[in-house]
């Protein structure tokens, strides 16, 4: 959808493809776009996430130097449209008001009383599209959602805006000035970094956490919302990752190695290839299953899974603000195995990936080809590791591995030391320009 609508959307009015992500996702977002055939975007990166207001601000500050009049079409990145060629003819009813200074936002059709999203609320007997907004409620509890959906007068708010450049700064001045000094500074601090632009850390942390819906759309008078027809979800929880799923005739969606033995609307998720998640007698509830942890809920509870990370982070536990597979610029690695005094890894290089020439000051390491062919520098010597060959780091060496082939490159790393931290690392090259 994402391509398709940079394709239909491209032109003097609109602004090029500019995303803003988190420094965990960077090298996943780069790569999700080149398989979009989406090239050459800016990538703005937060320090910490802080919701959306302050990344909206970033970006409308980064473009206004680039296209100060340009539109800015807003498209989080976990919502599916499968129709994207209808949600372009929705976005293009919307270009003439927000060239005029409306802020717009697109509206769902509710089927239920959704509390996880914003409503909003339509001037009665309105026939124009855009059509003007009489109030915004953000996320709602049970009772005013029912009265919501019953009123036939609200639409779902799609978390989707299209507006200018000028009139979003406007809007942020107007209804939300203490945040332009602190985005402002964190935007023209910012460095590059491979072609990352990385947002100033100190101006950012002095940034106010708040969502966009709450700091300008509930407080702005210069707002209309354009209906969009077509299917919609934005996968806010595991409840719409339910809905979206492949269902049987009971309810049941499962993904992975997954087995349900006498479930009801039930999701079972399983992400480990090597570990079988079995439901049995289960009824309205959601399993995940990944290597490092598992989520059992109550579907009617999948908005608090939020709450849960917040639960995790106070016992420090590493699941909280750690992925179990890291991803770099060469390729990605995850731990298959850990204790005290070794680790092993799956490590996957890319087509001409390379990693840096380092050394380690408290491990050594086994590299055990399991695919492809690995080019292995240790020290003055270079030599060719192909599939069930391996090679021994000592420690202290100066080492590297690239992968000369075209296809990715597949190992297992046995490390053994004292400390096995990813600091860890001297470096004297790197390729990506990396400290």
């Amino acid at each position: 959808m994402f391509q398709a609508t940079v394709e239909r959307l491209s032109g003097p009015d609109f602004a090029d493809p500019l995303v803003i992500t988190g420094n965990d996702f960077r090298f996943i977002v780069t790569e999700q776009l080149e398989e979009q055939g989406v090239f050459g975007a800016s990538l703005l990166i937060e320090p910490e996430g802080r919701n959306t207001a302050p990344a909206v601000l970033a970006a409308a500050l980064w473009l206004e130097k680039i296209n100060p009049n340009a539109l800015m079409l807003l498209l989080p990145s976990d919502h599916v449209i499968p129709d994207s060629h209808a949600f372009c003819n929705s976005v293009a009813e919307g270009v003439n008001s927000a060239t005029d200074g409306e802020l717009l936002t697109f509206g769902i059709k509710p089927d239920r009383a959704e509390t996880g999203y914003g409503w909003l609320e339509l001037v009665p007997d309105s026939n124009d599209v855009p059509i003007k907004l009489a109030g915004f409620k953000e996320k709602p509890d049970h009772a005013n959602a029912q009265a919501m959906l019953a009123s036939g007068t609200h639409l779902w708010n799609a978390g989707i805006f299209l507006f200018s450049v000028p009139a979003i700064l406007e809007a942020f001045d107007q209804h939300c000035p203490s945040m332009l000094e602190p985005v402002t500074q964190a935007v023209e601090l910012s460095k590059p970094d491979l072609n990352f632009v990385r947002l100033d850390e100190k101006s950012w942390s002095q940034v106010e956490s708040i969502s966009i819906d709450y700091a300008i759309m509930e407080r702005a008078d210069n707002l209309s919302v354009i209906p969009f027809n077509g299917r919609w979800s934005d996968l806010g929880g595991w409840d719409a990752v339910w809905r979206e799923a492949n269902q049987d005739e009971r309810g049941v969606a499962l993904n992975g190695h997954a087995t349900a033995i006498d479930c009801d609307n039930t999701l079972l998720r399983s992400e480990n290839d090597g570990q079988e998640l079995v439901g049995l007698g289960l009824k309205d509830t959601i399993v995940v299953s990944m290597a490092d942890a598992v989520l059992v809920a109550d579907k009617s509870r999948a908005q608090d899974v939020k709450d849960v990370v917040s639960v995790l982070g106070t016992k420090s536990a590493k699941q909280a603000y750690q992925f179990p597979r890291d991803h770099r610029p060469w390729g990605w690695f995850e731990t298959l195995a850990l204790s005290e005094r070794f680790q092993v890894k799956q490590i996957v290089v890319k087509p001409g990936g390379i990693l840096s020439l380092q050394s380690h000051v408290h491990r050594s390491e086994h590299w055990i080809v399991v695919s492809g062919t690995a080019r292995v520098t240790i020290d003055d010597k270079q030599q060719l590791v192909s599939e069930n060959q391996s090679v021994y780091i000592p420690l202290g060496a100066t080492h590297r591995m690239e992968n000369p082939g075209k296809l990715p490159m597949v190992l297992i790393e046995v490390q053994t030391g004292a400390y096995l931290g990813e600091d860890d690392i001297v470096r004297y090259e790197d390729a990506y320009s990396r400290e």
